[in-house]
């Protein structure tokens, strides 16, 4: 439970500060006989800033839960 709770925190922290995540994608372009040309789009995926923040209640909230639970070292 502490560790689920941990990631979520460090989740909706990095949500929160990068505001979402960009990838590399090769894709071909043209492609005749022996020569191929290619090209490298640059995609972005945005993370609203109310989805980082509910994450990392949610990681809060499991830690706390987790202290409050008799027998949680």
């Amino acid at each position: 439970m502490r560790l689920i709770g941990l990631v979520l925190v460090v989740v909706g922290v990095l949500a929160l500060v990068y505001g979402g995540f960009t990838y590399n994608r090769d894709r071909t372009v043209l492609e005749m006989g022996d020569v191929k040309i290619t090209a490298t789009e640059q995609k972005s995926i945005p993370v609203p800033a109310i989805v980082g923040v509910i994450v990392l209640i949610g990681g809060v909230a499991l830690l706390a839960l987790d202290r409050r639970r008799p027998g949680s070292a």
